[in-house]
């Protein structure tokens, strides 16, 4: 058996022995730049440089990249599907082509990983109207030899890459390497890689991007790159033989904590299975998105929204199996110090803290989840009476298979259920949910509760540029700082509104402040004001204000040049302004209040006196 850290090892050693610098991991969190969430591959935080900016690494690179991908969340409980995985990546930047690459991917294949050259499938692009047939790269696995019978053409959907839904990106066609889980046919002729049966899996892909995606179509690339792919939880079964993925080293741990705790057998099969499945999934992604270096909390709103979602699922499931929410801390602890603490040193480091979260995340939906389940289970009878009644009365009576959208927005409103969740519960009892009406529901709640807000909002949560506002908005940044230093350096701005007479401050932050809490923040932002400080403001490229650890809102969109003010070494963010030149302008900071926003998310009132 090879292990998940010796699949690592093998991959890195064998590029960085073809001159690549493994640049590591960088955090799972989108920064906004490519308008997805998380990072769903291992090329997408190096958009800039396969585009031309030049890597301070250099033109071959390498790593091991987490990723994070919840479009198909629902599928999560069969042997394959993950909303966490990893992907074992190396690029040329300009540098190498076509022939390099075909000759190290098929090196690994053969000499590193021990693969039968005469069973390796690749396919290769078709060509279309975008681009033509991929002749070159055939005829380099023949002359590598791949059989030529075992080289297949395939159209667009098939072999070419491109980040769906944005515009601007690097994109091209792609080279997929196959081999069967089995010599045994399966009967069908021909039972090739196109066969339904399954017996051959894709193990890679390398990418040829020639081209940039915009919005009239495809145009060439100035410097030909290569994106190679090989996802490593997937590899990692087919070298071992398995076709179920959740019996690899990643999650062997986390499948025998939850067998022990339920007392049920994951080779058992059926819900149990599913159940273990879906809890050890989300709990690793959770345990990944918590203890990320941008790390996130759920919420109520964009990323911690998903996360929320997948924890509040796998807490679901835990009732399911039967066994307490309280397992989800149990089996992240076995991933941060059995599966993931060397790969990911700041797991370790943040255990504590992720343990934490879960726990209070559990104990906010457990409670939940016992309301709601009781409001949903009346939902369903009082529709199941019905159906009784209607049936009595007219044999020909079509039963109703839908919950309201009115129910399901109660559901979500007053006992806090998604509609995700109430949708995959109905499902299970065999209904369907009306959510065009739950929409409409949810609409008309938003618009009686925010009618009279929207005429005094400004953009970056400016009221105005008086000299009063100015003052305050440069406050935040010393509050921001304070809060990081006194709290926790996970702490991150969600919002912020500001007038000429108070700022309000939102940010992510699982429980009150205490009154020393808040006196320290004070003490220290007034320490800083006392020392009148100058606030420096310097324009830099993007890259380089996030690799100096300035502060931004990274859910927000930033150009390829941002603009940055510090203060001293106690503040440095991305903002677009207006400040106050020195801090000694301020005067005296108080907050005047603090309180809940929304769960998981703080906000503090304060004023310059």
């Amino acid at each position: 058996m090879i292990t998940s850290k010796e699949l690592r090892n093998k991959w890195l050693t064998f590029y960085e022995g073809k001159g690549h610098v493994n640049i590591g991991a960088v955090s799972l969190i989108g920064d906004g730049s490519t308008g997805v969430m998380f990072n769903v591959a291992g090329m997408q935080p190096l958009m800039p440089y396969l585009l031309g900016q030049p890597h301070p690494a250099g033109r071959r690179l390498c790593n091991v990249q987490g990723c994070v991908r919840t479009v198909d969340i629902d599928s999560v409980g069969d042997a394959t599907h993950f909303t966490f995985f990893e992907m074992m990546g190396n690029w040329s930047l300009g540098d190498y082509f076509k022939k390099e690459k075909t000759a190290w991917s098929f090196e690994l294949l053969t000499e590193v990983f021990g693969l039968d050259k005469d069973k390796i499938c690749s396919t290769v692009f078709a060509g279309n109207e975008s681009a033509p047939r991929d002749y070159e790269t055939a005829e380099l696995l023949v002359k590598l030899g791949i059989k030529r019978e075992n080289i297949f053409y395939l159209d667009k959907s098939n072999n070419w890459w491109e980040l769906e839904g944005t515009v601007g990106t690097p994109c091209g066609p792609d080279n997929e390497w196959f081999y069967p889980l089995t010599d045994r046919e399966c009967g069908r002729k021909p039972c090739d890689i196109n066969c339904p049966c399954g017996r051959y899996v894709e193990i890679g892909n390398d990418v040829y991007m020639q081209y940039k995606k915009t919005e009239g179509g495809y145009v060439p690339l100035e410097n030909k790159n290569v994106d190679t792919g090989f996802g490593l939880d997937r590899m990692l079964a087919f070298l071992n033989g398995l076709t179920d993925g959740y019996k690899t080293d990643l999650f062997s741990g986390a499948i025998a904590c939850l067998e022990r705790l339920s007392g049920k057998r994951y080779d058992g099969g059926g819900d149990a299975q599913k159940a273990m499945r879906i809890i050890a999934d989300h709990t690793r992604t959770a345990v990944m998105l918590i203890g990320d270096v941008n790390g996130i909390l759920p919420s109520n709103t964009g990323a911690g929204y998903i996360l929320r979602r997948l924890m509040r699922r796998a807490i679901r499931y835990c009732r399911a199996l039967g066994v307490a929410g309280s397992a989800m801390q149990e089996v992240a602890k076995v991933f941060i110090e059995e599966v993931y603490g060397e790969a990911y040193p700041l797991l370790p480091e943040k255990e504590g803290y992720i343990l934490e979260e879960i726990a209070r995340e559990t104990e906010r939906f457990e409670a939940t989840l016992e309301k709601g389940t009781k409001e949903f289970e009346k939902t369903v009878a009082g529709i199941e009476r019905k159906n009784e009644f209607m049936s009595k009365q007219d044999p020909a009576y079509r039963k109703e298979t839908k919950i309201g959208g009115k129910a399901a927005f109660k559901l979500y409103d007053t006992y806090g259920f998604p509609l995700e969740l109430t949708v995959e519960m109905a499902a299970e009892r065999g209904y369907t949910v009306d959510e065009a009406g739950f929409a409409e529901a949810f609409k008309e709640h938003q618009e009686k509760s925010h009618a009279a807000v929207a005429a005094g909002e400004f953009k970056g949560g400016l009221a105005d540029t008086s000299a009063a506002t100015t003052r305050l908005h440069t406050a935040t940044h010393l509050l921001n700082a304070a809060l990081k230093k006194v709290l926790s350096p996970d702490v991150n701005q969600k919002g912020s509104n500001i007038t000429p007479e108070r700022l309000r401050f939102d940010f992510n932050f699982a429980r009150a402040m205490t009154p020393e809490e808040i006196a320290a923040v004070e003490d220290l932002v007034n320490e800083k004001i006392k020392e009148d400080i100058p606030v420096v403001f310097e324009e830099m490229p993007y890259e380089r204000a996030r690799e100096e650890g300035i502060v931004g809102v990274f859910d927000s969109k930033y150009g390829d040049v941002v603009k940055t003010y510090s203060i001293g070494n106690f503040s440095r963010e991305m903002c677009g302004g207006p400040h106050a030149a020195r801090t000694g302008e301020l005067g005296h900071f108080k907050i005047v209040k603090e309180q809940s926003s929304a769960s998981g998310v703080r906000r503090i009132k304060a004023v310059l006196e």
